[in-house]
C-alpha cells in the first residue's frame, strides 16, 4: 500500500473503492455458488411437501389436461390428468390423490356438480376449480361450497403453484399432526384404558393406590362403560399381575353351571359329568379372578361365594373336600348393590366384604372431554383391522357423536366407530358414515299444535336449556357444547335465572 491509500496490482495503483467492489462481487458470487451446491445437494423442505401431493388434473380440453400436468410434474408434483370426471371420482374414493385442478365448465358434469360428489367421497379432499369466466360473485360461491381456490384461464402457474405449496404445506402439517396425536394416544393408554378426563384420571389413580394391596375389590358402573378393562389393570398393576386372569360372567349361566364353572366338579356329580374338572378359582391359584354382574347371581350363589369371599375355601360340587385357593376376587356390577341389600336381593355380609374397596367407573356421558381421544383410539384400531387409513372424521361427524347421549357407554361408541370404519370408503369419517340414529339431531317430544300456548321467549329458553341439562345429566360442560354456547355464558344464564326464581317465590 502506499502513501496516496491505494494498493499495488502488478505495478499498477488502484483505489480502494474498486476493490471494495471487486471483493464484494466476489463475495456474492461465491454465495450464489453455494447456495446452488446446496440446493443440488440437499433438496428443500418444499420439494418434499410437492412430492406428498398427488394431483388430479380435470379438464374437457385434452391438451390443457396435458399442458397442466407436464407444468406441475416439472415442479415436482405427482399428476394424473383426464377428461372423465367419474375417472377423479374413482381417484377419490381410492385415496390415490389429495388436491383435484377441475375445470368449472365441462359438458359432462359442471363445476359444481363435480365439487359436490368429490366431498361427498372425501369431506377433506382440496378441490380448486378453474375457470374462463371468473367473477367475484361466483369464485364467493365456490368457496362457500367447499372449494379450495377459484382460479380462471389462462392460469396464471405462478399463483398456483403457490397455492399448491400451501396446500402441501397445509398437508405436510396434518401428518404431523397426526403423528402427535398419536404419541399423545400412546401416552394417555394406561393398561388398556384410554382416557385423559378427570374422572378417569382418578380411577386410574385409586386403582395404582389400591394394586399391592387389596384382595377383594368391587368395580360399579354403567353397563359398557369399561369395567372389565379396569379390573384388568387392577390385576396387572398387582403383585400378582403376571399370573392367571380369569373372567367369569355370572349373569351367563344358571346356578347350576355357574357353580360347576367356579368350583369345578367331580366326575358322576351330575348327568353329564363325565370327568372330573377344577373350577376357575382352582385355575387362577395364585392369580385373579373376575366375577362380571355379580348383581345377577341368586342368593343361594351369593352364599357359596361369601365362602370364598371370607376364607379362600372351596368344595368341588359332589366332593366333600375342602380346598385353599389363594386369589385375589374383583366384582363388578352395574346395579345398585345398596338398593339391592336394602330390597332383600343381595347379602348384606357379601356386599361389605367385597366392597372394602370399591371403584366406581363412569358413564361416557360423566367425562364427555374423553370423547375424542376415544374416538381416535377405535380409529386408528379398526384402520389396521380393516386395512383401511382414516385421517379423522369431518366436522360435522364430530358434532353428531357430540350431541348423542351415549346409553351404551364406550362399547357403543366403540361398535359405532367400527361400523362406520366398514362402510366408509374417504380418508374422513362422515355424518353419512355413522348409524342412522346419529345422523339426526336429538328431538324431544314436541307440544302438539292443539296443546300450543304462546310463552315469553325468555321462558322459552329457559324450558330448552333445563332440557338439555336433563338430557345431559346435568353435566353444564356437556349442556354448554350441545347448546353451542359458551361454559361462562351458560353458567351466567343459570345464575340469573335462579335469581328470577326466587324474585318470583318472595313475590
Amino acid at each position: 500500500m502506499d502513501i496516496n491509500g491505494g494498493v499495488q496490482f502488478r505495478g499498477e495503483q488502484r483505489p480502494n473503492r474498486e476493490i471494495g467492489a471487486a471483493c464484494d462481487a466476489f463475495w456474492h458470487w461465491h454465495c450464489l455458488v453455494s447456495c446452488i451446491m446446496v440446493t443440488l445437494t440437499e433438496p428443500p423442505a418444499v420439494e418434499l411437501a410437492r412430492r406428498n401431493l398427488p394431483i388430479c388434473i380435470l379438464d374437457d380440453e385434452p391438451d390443457l389436461v396435458e399442458t397442466t400436468s407436464e407444468r406441475l410434474a416439472k415442479a415436482g408434483f405427482p399428476t394424473f390428468g383426464t377428461s372423465n370426471p367419474q375417472e377423479v371420482l374413482e381417484k377419490i374414493r381410492h385415496g390415490e390423490c389429495r388436491a383435484v385442478l377441475a375445470d368449472y365448465k365441462m359438458p359432462s358434469m359442471d363445476g359444481f356438480a363435480f365439487l359436490e360428489k368429490a366431498l361427498q367421497c372425501d369431506p377433506g379432499m382440496y378441490v380448486v376449480l378453474v375457470t374462463g369466466f371468473y367473477s367475484v360473485d361466483s369464485a364467493i360461491e365456490a368457496i362457500k361450497r367447499g372449494a379450495y381456490d377459484y382460479v380462471c384461464k389462462p392460469v396464471d402457474f405462478t399463483r398456483l403453484t403457490k397455492t399448491l405449496d400451501e396446500l402441501a404445506d397445509l398437508f405436510t402439517q396434518k401428518s404431523r399432526i397426526r403423528d402427535l396425536e398419536e404419541r399423545l394416544l400412546i401416552n394417555l393408554q394406561s393398561h388398556g384404558i384410554v382416557g385423559k378426563s378427570a374422572a378417569m384420571l382418578e380411577v386410574l389413580d385409586l386403582a395404582k393406590k389400591i394394586s399391592r394391596h387389596y384382595t377383594n375389590a368391587l368395580i360399579t358402573g354403567p353397563t359398557g362403560s369399561g369395567k372389565e378393562l379396569v379390573a384388568r389393570a387392577l390385576h396387572q398393576m398387582s403383585p400378582v399381575g403376571q399370573e392367571r386372569f380369569a373372567v367369569c360372567n355370572c349373569s351367563a349361566m344358571v346356578d347350576t353351571l355357574l357353580e360347576s364353572q367356579l368350583f369345578g366338579h367331580m366326575r358322576g356329580a351330575f348327568t353329564g359329568a363325565n370327568e372330573t374338572r377344577a373350577g376357575l378359582f382352582e385355575y387362577a391359584d395364585g392369580g385373579t379372578v373376575f366375577l362380571d354382574e355379580i348383581g345377577e347371581t341368586s342368593l343361594a350363589m351369593q352364599a357359596k361365594l361369601l365362602r370364598v369371599v371370607q376364607n379362600r375355601e372351596i368344595q368341588r360340587v359332589g366332593s366333600p373336600e375342602v380346598k385353599q385357593v389363594d386369589i385375589h376376587l374383583i366384582a363388578a356390577t352395574n346395579r345398585d348393590l345398596r338398593a339391592e341389600v336394602a330390597a332383600g336381593h343381595f347379602r348384606e355380609d357379601l356386599f361389605y366384604r367385597l366392597s372394602s374397596i370399591e371403584i366406581h367407573v363412569p358413564g361416557l356421558m360423566e367425562r364427555p372431554e374423553d370423547i375424542p381421544i376415544l374416538v381416535q383410539h377405535f380409529l386408528k384400531k379398526y384402520s389396521e383391522a380393516y386395512g383401511k387409513t382414516f385421517q379423522g372424521l369431518t366436522r360435522r361427524a364430530q358434532i353428531a357423536l357430540l350431541q348423542h347421549n351415549w346409553p351404551g357407554n364406550v362399547r357403543e361408541l366403540e361398535n359405532v366407530i367400527s361400523s362406520a370404519a366398514i362402510t366408509a370408503n374417504a380418508d374422513f369419517l362422515d355424518v353419512n358414515d355413522l348409524p342412522a340414529m346419529l345422523q339426526k339431531p336429538l328431538r324431544r317430544a314436541s307440544t302438539s299444535d292443539a296443546n300450543w300456548q304462546p310463552l315469553p321467549l325468555d321462558e322459552v329458553r329457559s324450558v330448552h336449556i333445563q332440557r338439555v341439562l336433563d338430557l345431559c345429566n346435568g353435566n353444564r360442560v356437556r349442556a354448554s357444547q350441545v347448546l353451542g354456547i359458551g361454559r361462562t355464558s351458560l353458567y351466567r344464564f343459570l345464575k340469573r335465572s335462579s335469581k328470577k326464581a326466587v324474585v318470583k317465590g318472595a313475590a
